[in-house]
């Protein structure tokens, strides 16, 4: 076997420390904003939807690189390797650049079309916190793809020393900026800025270093490689579809939730976190399997592929179930410690425990054994039928049983449900048909 246990603990481990750790510090970053009022911790809330889904764009750039560079050093082709490598961090770059433009340029007007609906004390602590994070955009893509080429060779370890480390740097940038400068959710926006610039600057600097797994030169002297560019596009760009979709579903829903008062808004800014916060673990694992998928596709073993793909998603749905149970017990001190009004405290503890009812039965199956599929070049089904699901359940259900029925916040977790169940149904039918090892991502090396 390609990996043994203690090969997947090395990579596994590190990658749901990094995670887990990432999402605790995003919870301590909202409970530091929500002791700044519900206006600003709502404000945040928003911009955040619109913020993971600029990241989750990036990191199916870096997903598709990291894919790519995973196959190539199955078969050990270490040049070809590093070739990729450069050209996923310049198309990261570049993409970054051209993101924050446009936000620049019309963050008011996107905040306005998607929530125009809040108070207005929300929508400027919105629009300054939009502002500020929006110059983190280049850095955000550059830390992902760097990080996914380091967990495409196994080592997961250093991506997650950076991130780490940055993310206290954040912790203390807010707590320097919001209440000893007192510059409020600017603040709060401008450390997030600065961590991230540093984190991406590390990992820059850790590429450049000679006789590894995957090293990238000198910085400078990358040039555009269009054939390497669309090999690495091939994947992620339907993988950037399916996220940018799903997180643009996640902003129609955040948009429905704006209609149902300033309480309701508070409580989801804590229930998404938390319910963030119990998936990382198993998501950590998805990612590692991509790189073990991906390695072994790449070497030639298909039914080494099957055999993690099955075994990864056990774990993970192992780990799901302790780690939502965990945070779940976390939920009641959480919710006392963000200062929440009463309103908001009962609709947080209510949403909570159903989510903790329900999640350990839908999510694994609708979201792990899918990154192993993507490993092998499967990426065009998924986004097809994830923006399928998203559209007709999390969106469309949801403005239904909210809108129309007044089921409140429940109704906006019911539809997320909904899409849970149907998404475990079809990627297991579609493992199982075994269509998605039919692709071939990098049958052309030789040419290059």
């Amino acid at each position: 076997m390609l990996f043994s246990n203690r090969d997947l603990r090395r990579l596994l481990v590190p990658l749901v420390i990094e995670q887990v750790l990432t999402s605790m510090m995003g919870i301590v970053d909202t409970m530091m904003v929500s002791n700044l009022g519900s206006a600003p911790v709502s404000g945040v809330s928003l911009v955040d939807s619109i913020n993971k889904l600029v990241l989750f764009l990036f990191t199916a750039l870096a997903s598709g690189g990291s894919i790519v560079c995973a196959q190539y050093l199955g078969r050990r082709d270490k040049t070809n390797s590093d070739r990729a490598a450069r050209q996923v961090l310049l198309s990261a770059f570049v993409l970054g650049l051209l993101v924050t433009a446009v936000c620049l340029l019309c963050y008011r007007g996107l905040l306005r079309l998607i929530f125009g609906s809040v108070e207005a004390a929300v929508m400027e602590a919105a629009q300054s916190y939009f502002f500020y994070t929006a110059f983190s955009y280049p850095f955000v893509a550059l830390f992902n793809a760097a990080a996914a080429l380091y967990r495409s060779a196994g080592n997961s370890r250093l991506p997650m020393l950076v991130s780490v480390s940055c993310n206290f740097l954040n912790i203390a940038g807010n707590a320097l900026l919001m209440f000893v400068l007192r510059l409020g959710v600017s603040g709060a926006a401008i450390a997030t800025t600065v961590s991230t610039a540093v984190s991406a600057v590390a990992m820059l600097i850790c590429l450049r270093r000679p006789a590894q797994a995957v090293e990238v030169g000198r910085l400078t002297a990358i040039r555009p490689d269009f054939r390497i560019i669309w090999l690495v596009l091939s994947i992620g760009i339907p993988s950037g579809v399916e996220n940018a979709m799903f997180q643009f579903g996640k902003l129609m829903v955040q948009s429905t939730v704006s209609t149902l008062g300033t309480a309701a808004i508070a409580a989801n800014a804590i229930i998404v976190p938390l319910e963030y916060l119990s998936s990382m673990p198993s998501t950590a694992i998805g990612t590692g399997l991509m790189t073990v998928a991906g390695q072994c596709i790449g070497a030639g073993k298909l039914d080494q592929a099957r055999y993690y793909i099955k075994k990864l998603t056990l774990w993970g749905a192992l780990v799901l179930l302790a780690a939502n149970w965990v945070v779940y017990a976390a939920t009641y001190p959480v919710v006392h410690l963000a200062a929440l009004e009463p309103d908001a405290l009962e609709m947080t503890l209510r949403v909570m425990l159903l989510i903790s009812l329900v999640k350990p039965l839908l999510w694994p199956l609708s979201f792990l054994p899918v990154n192993g599929m993507r490993a092998a070049g499967d990426v065009k089904f998924s986004m097809i039928f994830s923006m399928f699901s998203m559209w007709i359940f999390r969106v469309g259900l949801t403005t239904l049983l909210c809108r129309f029925f007044n089921f409140g916040l429940t109704g906006i977790w019911c539809g997320y449900f909904a899409d849970w169940f149907v998404r475990s149904l079809c990627f297991a039918l579609r493992y199982r048909s075994g269509k998605w090892s039919e692709h071939h991502v990098i049958e052309t090396a030789a040419e290059q």
